[in-house]
């Protein structure tokens, strides 16, 4: 397994292997794209931030473009701005919305509110409301995608599309992958490895970096700092980063299946094989778990948290799985 080859790092490593992760791709060569518009960067995103006030807290989210809604659905320990490069393709087709989940990013978590996969999905349902928004076309990623099906098994008429990308299924959710950083979470120690990371950006990019993206230098100093520095910003937010892994057991998925079954919403799903996290059998599980499945494409050498790296792919998913709902 490749995780084993930076374990060096002890705790911080374990960490590293199983935690969804972030890369920026270079977009100035990107304008071909239809409707392409200046890329985001990281000031320009917190720029676009927003609060929405909920009784599950201050949800933090950017919005851009118009028409019909999109929703991203980000990786564990990531924000929003995982999605940057597809809301630079899709906003001139969708409004596109990337919400910071419950404590993770700059969401502003209320007072002892639970930040368990359902807990997210129904802080997602009271966002969507405040923002007079009926039903979306959702795109997830990682812990994204139990949260997407959890939306899809609940409330099935809000949601008009799925594209899902890798991440949890009612078989591998939690992967036995995650295993050591659910130890280290239960001790209260899975933000432990951050501090060293925000420190020396160059062990992000070999610890956290290449465990999940084909070209981890496309981790850039920027986003590490965005990323990793809210989430150890108090005591108390560690222990709610902490406390959305272990919201991981027991599965949060179990006996989703005869839901999602019934689920008449276009999915598509898109997967990397060079995945070392997720089983290489999810994605066809899903594929049979889906009422309206389109089938699943895969890509070869990409791993885990690959949307980053190629938005295009994403924007060009997104896009054909639209047209036919």
């Amino acid at each position: 397994m490749q995780r084993r080859q930076f374990m060096g790092m002890a705790a911080g490593a374990l960490a590293a292997g199983v935690l969804g992760g972030y890369a920026t791709r270079a977009a100035a060569g990107n304008s071909a794209a239809a409707g392409a518009s200046m890329p985001l960067d990281v000031a320009q995103f917190r720029t676009l931030r927003r609060f929405a006030k909920t009784r599950f807290g201050d949800i933090a989210y950017v919005e851009r473009g118009t028409g019909p809604a999109a929703l991203f659905l980000h990786a564990h320990p990531l924000n929003g701005f995982q999605w940057r490069g597809a809301l630079d393709r899709l906003s001139e087709h969708r409004r596109c919305i990337a919400p910071d989940f419950l404590g993770l990013g700059y969401t502003r978590v209320a007072e002892e509110q639970g930040v368990a996969p359902a807990a997210q999905a129904a802080m997602l349902m009271a966002l969507l409301d405040k923002l007079g928004i009926p039903t979306v076309d959702i795109v997830a990623n990682d812990s994204g995608d139990a949260v997407a099906q959890l939306l899809a098994a609940r409330h099935p008429q809000r949601v008009r599309t799925l594209l899902l990308t890798n991440g949890d299924e009612e078989h591998d959710s939690p992967p036995p992958t995650l295993k050591p950083l659910l130890a280290l979470a239960r001790a209260g120690k899975s933000t432990d490895v951050f501090p060293g990371w925000l420190a020396d950006k160059a062990s992000a990019r070999v610890g956290f970096g290449g465990a999940v993206y084909a070209d981890p230098a496309i981790l850039t100093d920027e986003a590490i700092d965005y990323y990793f520095s809210p989430l150890i910003s108090s005591l108390a937010q560690r222990a709610l980063v902490d406390a959305t892994l272990v919201g991981f057991e027991p599965n949060p998925l179990a006996g989703i299946g005869p839901a999602l079954k019934r689920c008449k919403a276009p999915t598509r799903i898109v997967w990397g094989m060079a995945d070392t996290i997720f089983s290489p059998d999810s994605p066809d599980r899903l594929d049979r778990s889906f009422g309206n499945s389109r089938g699943v494409r895969r890509l070869a050498n990409s791993k885990a948290f690959w949307p980053e790296e190629l938005p295009d792919v994403i924007a060009e998913e997104a896009r054909q799985l639209w047209d036919v709902a």
